[in-house]
Formats: C-alpha cells, sequence, structure tokens
C-alpha cells in the first residue's frame, strides 16, 4: 500500500462511493493515484477520464513523487514485453515493479 504525503491525501485517494464504482463518475472524488506510475491528478468531471497531473499537494504542500511512466515502459521493454499487445505481469498493475527490479531505482 502506498502512503501518501498527509492523511488528507490518503483520504482523497481513497474516496469510495455507494453510488459509482468508478471515481470518475463519482463527483466527490477529485484526486486520482496511479501506484505503477506513481502519479497524482485532478480528476476532470467531463464525462471521460480525463486527469490535470499534480506535481505538489492541494492540502499539505508536499512535493509529490516524479513519474515512474518512462521507467515503466523502459522496464518492460528490458523484458522484451510490449504493453500494448502483450501480457503485461501483474506485478507491473501497481506499485510492486518498483521494489522488486532495484536496477530500475534512480
Amino acid at each position: 500500500m502506498t502512503s501518501h504525503c498527509c492523511e488528507t491525501m490518503d483520504r482523497q485517494v481513497s474516496v469510495t462511493c455507494d453510488q459509482h464504482d468508478d471515481p470518475f463518475e463519482c463527483a466527490d472524488a477529485v484526486v486520482t493515484f496511479s501506484a505503477k506510475f506513481q502519479e497524482y491528478g485532478l480528476i476532470i468531471h467531463d464525462g471521460g477520464s480525463s486527469v490535470l497531473g499534480i506535481s505538489f499537494c492541494p492540502w499539505c504542500g508536499q512535493r509529490l513523487p516524479e513519474s515512474q511512466r518512462d521507467r515503466w515502459f523502459d522496464s518492460l521493454e528490458r523484458l522484451g514485453i510490449d504493453p500494448w499487445s502483450d501480457e503485461v505481469p501483474a506485478e507491473f498493475e501497481d506499485d510492486r515493479w518498483l521494489g522488486n527490479h532495484p536496477k530500475d531505482r534512480t
């Protein structure tokens, strides 16, 4: 489980709704977190899945982690996996890949 910068961010990225399974459909969900990419964003409630990436916590002001999106794709490429056409290993669907591949760490 990812530890976020403050209690408010913990609550915001964990919002659950009894009316909506998808946070992009729920007006109470305002922040999303991608564990596999280590990315935070503000949900744009326009009927789609748009997100405005953020670099600082809106509540405590702490700098948020750098995106790991490029490293994620680079790691899969080194393993010979094309994420657009091949099956992606389960460990790459969340943040486990960051701990399992020390050579990928910065």
